[in-house]
Formats: structure tokens, C-alpha cells, sequence
């Protein structure tokens, strides 16, 4: 009996061992680690963005130090070197000029080349340029709704797709027309005829 019990015991005390392992171990990522850890990648970065717009103002800085120059005094030169001056800020600015123009041609070439590229693409794919679309104002979709709905109107006039014909009375006319009769027609009136003159003479 004391070999069960003792068994039992140490069965249980595993038991309870491996049942506590899993509750003190809550893993390598925590909420709170996931938390520091994301601050510190915010802080990276936003020290990694401000240390590239450090870079780019030194860059720009430097740039516009070689383009204009040191600044001069000149309250201290003489004439002739005030005109000397201003010759080399004129030619400096020349320069300045001529490589602008160039590089204004050089994009502009170059966005040609692109748009022919994209066309070329566009053509191979199947894919067609889609124009840019105006805006129109509601005002003038509602007159040219109207105008379109007017004329839908006019078309739908019966009147108007017959054919106008000119009216002549001449006996001319109803003698052909007499002619044009058949015999049976030409028969069956002149009976009428021959009827309405007895009726009247009856009621005479």
C-alpha cells in the first residue's frame, strides 16, 4: 500500500509540475516587450528620417555656397573692381542660366521618351489611354439633357414624317378618277345616282 501511495504521489507531483511549466512560461514575446519594441522602431525611424533631412539641407546648403559664392564687401573696393565684380556675378548667372536651359531640355526629352515608352507598352498590353475627362457643370448636362429630349420629341411628331401633298379641285381630276374606276365601282355609283334622282322625284 505504501508503494501505491508513493507512486501516486510522485505521478501527481508531475502532473502538477508539467501543469505549472506552461503557466510561468508565457513565451519570449510579451505584450509589454511587443509594446518597447515597436517604440523603439518609431524612435529608429524617426531618427533615421530626421538624419536624412539633416543630409539633404547640408547638400542643399553646400550647393547653393558653390553656386553663389562668398559673399563680398563692397564698401570697401574701388570702381574698377565693383565692375569687375559684377562682370563675374553677370557671367556666373549666364552660366547658371545656360545649364538651367540645358536641363530643362534634358527633362523634357526625356519625359518624351517616356510617354512614347508608356505608349508603346500600352499598345503591346492592348491598354488604350484614357483621356482626362472636362468637368462640365450641372447646368449644361441639364440644357443638353433638355435639348436632346426636345428633339427626341420632334423626331416622334407623326405629322411631321408624312408626306405634304397639294389639294386640287378641278373636274379634270374627277373625271380620272371616274376613269381610273373599275367597271363594278363605276356601275354600283351610277346606280346610287340613278337612286337618290327616283327618291327625289318620289318626293316630288
Amino acid at each position: 500500500m505504501d508503494e501505491k501511495e508513493r507512486k501516486r504521489m510522485e505521478i501527481r507531483e508531475r502532473l502538477e509540475a508539467q501543469m505549472k511549466k506552461p503557466a510561468t512560461k508565457k513565451g519570449f514575446m510579451t505584450p509589454e516587450r511587443k509594446k518597447r519594441l515597436r517604440q523603439l522602431l518609431r524612435r529608429k525611424a524617426a531618427d533615421e528620417v530626421k538624419r536624412q533631412q539633416e543630409m539633404k539641407e547640408k547638400e542643399r546648403q553646400r550647393i547653393i555656397s558653390e553656386r553663389t559664392g562668398e559673399p563680398t564687401s563692397v564698401s570697401d573696393l574701388s570702381q574698377d573692381e565693383l565692375i569687375e565684380l559684377c562682370k563675374n556675378y553677370h557671367n556666373r548667372i549666364y552660366k547658371l542660366h545656360e545649364d538651367k536651359w540645358d536641363l530643362e531640355l534634358t527633362t523634357c526629352i526625356k519625359e518624351y521618351e517616356i510617354t512614347d515608352l508608356q505608349s508603346r507598352v500600352n499598345d503591346m498590353r492592348g491598354k488604350f489611354i484614357i483621356p482626362p475627362l472636362k468637368k462640365v457643370s450641372k447646368y449644361q448636362t441639364q440644357l443638353e439633357k433638355m435639348r436632346q429630349w426636345t428633339y427626341k420629341l420632334a423626331k416622334m411628331d407623326m405629322r411631321g414624317g408624312l408626306k405634304s401633298v397639294r389639294k386640287e379641285i378641278a373636274l379634270d381630276d374627277n373625271r380620272k378618277k371616274d376613269e381610273s374606276q373599275p367597271e363594278w365601282a363605276a356601275a354600283k355609283k351610277a346606280q346610287k345616282v340613278v337612286e337618290v334622282a327616283e327618291e327625289e322625284a318620289d318626293e316630288e
